[in-house]
């Protein structure tokens, strides 16, 4: 091989993480009950469950919003390496599992799988049966499936062992000026801790500030206001006088934005920050809010 050939053909090496890809298909074999010795997450929903289940040592790279504040194991991230969600960079690293729900893009697991690396997709669902789905199966593909047992038998006594508070109505707000109605994942963590969903339209959708004007919750829960969350836009309902009005004189559940995402454990946090700011209101009047009262 000519000189010039080869420092070529030792760069492109290199550059590819020091591996040939392997022909389509030819996916390495696997054993879920083995724990991977290097694992590589793409984004912050990745982020939770690879930080949470693998071995710290195992952690080759998180992504970079790992230690955001909407990243519920962002204490547990620090000092972690954080990578982009690009191939090239993710070859480089030469992981046994990839764990990601939405980073690289559509295209980032078909290359991986190409190249022998095995990729675990996190699931979505709109109920607490998904949380218990996504720990089990992120457990078993990092080679911990008593971890995750253990973190879904603490989910359940917990979910258990939540004291309710007694049918408060609440609306939930965020930055962005939008609030989520019956049959959202917030809504069932809401109704849970026992509140009365303040929004009755499905979906998420602006904040109800024509009905606000008349009537109001007995208390409002929010998520992601804090300095590093995405700024709010001029223009978002939650800018709103009244809005903010609410949010000085009515109590406020101030939840851990991290704790209301990626169909997670942690979400059981909410629900009991929730319920217990309802539980206060009911012990300070004696009784039910008006709107609530027969």
């Amino acid at each position: 091989m000519r000189p010039s050939k080869l420092v070529l053909f030792v760069s492109i090496t290199v550059a590819a993480g020091c591996s040939s890809p392997q022909p389509q298909g030819a996916v390495a074999p696997y054993n879920p009950g083995k724990a991977p010795l290097r694992v590589v997450s793409l984004d912050f929903c990745a982020d939770q469950f690879g930080v949470k289940l693998a071995d710290r040592a195992s952690i080759v790279a998180v992504s970079p919003d790992a230690t955001r504040d909407f990243s519920f194991m962002r204490a547990e991230a620090k000092g972690l390496r954080q990578v982009r969600p690009d191939a090239e960079t993710i070859l480089a690293l030469k992981p046994d599992v990839v764990v990601r729900s939405y980073g690289g893009g559509p295209q980032m697991v078909p290359f991986l799988e190409r190249a022998g690396i095995k990729v675990h997709q996190i699931g979505w669902g709109e109920d607490f049966a998904a949380v218990r789905t996504n720990v089990r199966e992120a457990a078993g593909a990092l080679g911990q499936p008593a971890r995750g047992e253990a973190l879904v038998a603490d989910f359940d006594r917990r979910l258990a062992s939540l004291k309710p508070a007694p049918q408060v109505s609440a609306l939930y707000v965020t930055p962005g000026g939008v609030t989520t109605g019956p049959g959202s994942l917030v809504d069932r963590m809401m109704v849970k801790a026992g509140l009365v969903n303040f929004q009755t339209q499905k979906g998420w959708n602006p904040l109800p500030l024509e009905r606000l004007v008349t009537e109001q919750p007995a208390m409002v829960v929010t998520a992601f206001f804090t300095a590093q969350s995405p700024h709010q836009d001029y223009w978002s309902q939650a800018r709103h006088p009244l809005v903010r009005q609410m949010l000085t004189d009515l109590p406020v559940a101030r939840l851990d934005g991290g704790a209301t995402a990626c169909s997670g454990w942690f979400m059981v946090d909410a629900m009991e920050a929730m319920a217990a700011t309802g539980r206060s209101i009911h012990a300070k009047t004696g009784a039910l809010p008006k709107d609530l009262q027969p």
